[in-house]
């Protein structure tokens, strides 16, 4: 289906146009109708499926149908997980609302308040934002929000896993309670279906993907290698398959700098982007990255879900991740807009069982190849994985370190540490954003 047999104005068909779009994704197909007639929506889709077009455009049409002289209030908010995203769902807004007279602005952590401030003050019709700094900005009274007639929550399943749900609790309490609510998510857990029970009044329901699914045009391989021998496979990979533009997951920071490191010494551009790296320093390497400067851009799940990659090739899990459905969320950097992509995951006896877990969730055998040359030693034992989103064990779906007070029962000795514990994890993760 044409963009232009979906209702939307003509100054949006321009820009979409210039934006070299024509034929909507299933995504845009099913939801802008339904945005456009005001009902509030429940939509799953993976990453990848053009589904920021598919709320921008018709929340744009929206504020144009309904504009108002003189200066208003908020009337539109985005919330998104991380920075990374928030900077790319403001980057569309602004490339599609480019023939409209809307202003927006991307508000994160990570860097100087005081021009957020400045443009807050200024009017702007559309916020896009991660939770934490919002709340900042409400704190500081900076921002109203009384006036929202449209709230967005994209990737709200990785918002909750951020532990970000009391934080977008407080917002909603701001906010008109007539207004529409759009929800965006890669999966429905119950954690997801409860928010939406919550958020969404007689919410239409869609969903373009069977639920936990990868891409169809992502080839997914294992190759089975011993743990200290993955950085010498990587290299060797990389530079016999002369890829020039490769995705590292890694579970930890430290692992990450120090795989980037690594690779740089082995003659291939490389940088790492993680939580704890300053925003300049994660858009420098991002945008290095997209233009062909760096060859290897090495990253911790904090960037699974906020990265934006034209024509990605090549993701490689460097180590599998704890909890099975960011394998999906991974992988799913690649393989975009009908592209063809691979995903390659390096694997060591201590993984198998996270493997097997990835396997019962996407509910099919990932092919493995041993490479030759880098077969495994069958000999070395498995060493429980200590770091992750959840050390305590490698199954623990949406159970993951931020309940680990009650996933280990009640009346344990271990519990309060295990909840202070968990408070900061959950704490460290939204800082991140």
């Amino acid at each position: 289906m044409l963009f232009s047999e979906l209702g939307l104005s003509a100054e949006l068909l321009r820009a979409t146009e210039k934006e070299g779009y024509q034929q909507a994704t299933p995504i845009q197909q099913q939801a802008i109708p339904h945005i456009l007639d005001g009902h509030d929506l429940l939509a799953g889709a993976q990453t990848g499926t053009g589904k920021t077009a598919g709320f921008t455009l018709p929340l744009l049409q929206r504020l144009q149908e309904t504009s108002q002289s003189g200066r208003q209030p908020v009337r539109a908010l985005i919330l998104v997980p991380t920075r990374e995203l928030a900077a790319q769902v403001g980057e569309s807004v602004s490339k599609y609302g480019r023939y409209l007279p809307f202003t927006s602005t991307v508000i994160f952590g990570g860097v100087s308040i005081n021009p957020q401030i400045t443009k807050l003050r200024r009017g702007v019709d559309i916020v896009i934002a991660t939770p934490g700094r919002l709340l900042d900005h409400m704190e500081r009274g900076t921002i109203r929000l009384d006036g929202v007639e449209t709230l967005v929550l994209d990737e709200a399943d990785r918002m909750l896993d951020m532990g970000f749900i009391r934080d977008i609790r407080k917002v909603l309490k701001s906010m008109p309670s007539q207004r529409q609510n759009l929800l965006f998510s890669a999966t429905f857990s119950n954690e997801i279906k409860k928010l939406a029970n919550e958020l969404l009044d007689a919410p239409m329901e869609i969903q373009v993907a069977r639920q936990n699914t990868t891409a169809e045009q992502i080839s997914q391989l294992v190759h089975p290698v011993d743990r200290k021998r993955k950085r010498e496979l990587l290299s060797h990979m990389i530079g016999a398959g002369d890829w020039r533009q490769v995705l590292v997951f890694t579970r930890t920071k430290h692992l990450a700098n120090r795989l980037s490191q690594q690779l740089e010494r082995d003659g291939l551009s490389a940088a790492a982007i993680h939580g704890n790296k300053s925003q300049g320093a994660r858009t420098r390497a991002l945008a290095d990255f997209k233009n062909g400067d760096i060859r290897v851009l090495v990253a911790t799940d904090i960037a699974a879900r906020g990265l934006d990659i034209d024509q990605l090739p090549h993701v490689v899990n460097f180590e599998l991740p704890n909890v099975p459905e960011d394998y999906v969320h991974r992988i799913g950097r690649t393989g975009r807009a009908g592209l063809a992509g691979e995903a390659v995951s390096l694997v060591c006896v201590d993984e198998k069982k996270l493997l097997a877990d990835i396997e019962q969730l996407l509910k099919c055998r990932i092919e493995k190849v041993v490479v030759p040359g880098y077969e495994p030693d069958e000999s070395i034992k498995a060493e429980p994985i200590k770091n992750g989103r959840n050390s305590a064990g490698h199954r623990g779906g949406r159970n993951n370190g931020r309940r680990a007070s009650t996933v280990k029962g009640r009346g344990s000795r271990n519990a309060p540490a295990a909840g202070r514990r968990a408070r900061n994890r959950s704490q460290q993760s939204r800082r991140a954003a």
